[in-house]
């Protein structure tokens, strides 16, 4: 009778070790399915995320709402107000010729894969300017280029002055890059 009690115990913490090996092999199958879903997701989300269209907020053209069309004049002219729309249409460019950067250094960040760009400045003209567009290329040690990156700095720079724009992030450039040339490409009159 006492073999037959210890059969009845050994046999029941045999179930419960059964039930519970069950109760994990369904917990980590259901797991798994679950983490399957989630990267299923995830890739779908990737794949939508890159059909989008790209952001306009580092464009350098003007937005639709900068080139509304101005009065018409009171004098009821409709030659002159044709070319007040037209003057309001085109931004007015500053002079590039008195506009230079006159100091420049780059660094890696965002673990390495960022460019900031630290440069300063230098108006001569009679006037301020802003949104002033600059293009880095990056190139390897060797020279060779690998890579253009452009950026609007839209702080304005007032009249003959400089100003210095530390730590820019420019955007990603190759692990290769050692070397970045940046130059002015457009500025507007402030």
């Amino acid at each position: 009778m006492n073999a037959r009690l210890h059969r009845m115990v050994l046999e029941r913490f045999a179930g419960t070790g059964e039930r519970l090996a069950r109760a994990v092999t369904l917990a980590s199958v259901s797991f798994g399915r679950s983490l399957l879903w989630l990267m299923a997701a995830v890739i779908v989300g990737c794949g939508v995320w890159m059909l989008l269209p790209l952001s306009k907020g580092n464009s350098a053209e003007p937005l639709k709402s900068e080139l509304a069309a101005a009065e018409p004049s009171p004098s009821g002219d409709p030659a002159a107000s044709a070319s007040l729309a037209s003057e309001a249409q085109v931004p007015a460019m500053a002079d590039l010729d008195r506009l230079r950067i006159s100091s420049q250094t780059w660094r890696r960040g965002g673990l390495g894969s960022k460019a900031l760009v630290t440069l300063t400045l230098r108006n001569d003209n009679d006037y301020a300017v802003k949104n002033v567009e600059i293009v880095c290329a990056f190139s390897r040690r060797d020279g060779s280029h690998l890579t253009d990156r452009s950026r609007v700095l839209a702080d304005p720079v007032s009249m003959k002055s400089r100003k210095t724009f530390a730590r820019i992030s420019v955007g990603f450039v190759n692990v290769n890059a050692d070397q970045a040339k940046c130059s002015l490409v457009a500025a507007r009159r402030a």
